[in-house]
């Protein structure tokens, strides 16, 4: 038998599992949750005592596809704003950010400090 050396995503995903253990998202404050992929950025806003998704944004919304060209940071500053501006639309104000394992730096930084200057709390 032989034991395989996890992979990144796999590692991601423990950290991910141990970062949720603590935040959860209520209606008064949901969860701003980021998941980055080699080629896009996606932030959902979710409330997970009803599991539901409330305001999602990523670089595939059509707004968003023509502008923003690959995952880089100046993408996920565009996707930060886009969901800021769509949460607010909805009455949304306070959140908790999840960076969903990632490191908090480069991309996820960029895409929480626009989501930040566009009015959400967190």
């Amino acid at each position: 038998m032989m034991i395989t050396k996890p992979n990144r995503n796999e590692l991601r995903k423990r950290r991910h599992l141990r970062v949720r253990k603590k935040v959860f998202g209520t209606p008064e404050r949901p969860r701003l949750n980021v998941f980055r992929s080699l080629k896009h950025i996606y932030a959902q806003i979710i409330d997970d005592t009803k599991g539901y998704t409330l305001v999602h944004a990523s670089t595939l919304d059509p707004e968003l596809r023509s502008i923003a060209k690959g995952a880089n940071k100046q993408s996920a500053k565009l996707v930060g704003e886009l969901i800021a501006k769509r949460a607010l639309e909805k009455g949304i104000k306070d959140v908790v950010f999840d960076r969903g394992g990632y490191i908090y730096h480069g991309v996820v930084k960029e895409l929480a400090d626009a989501a930040r200057q566009a009015g959400l709390n967190f």
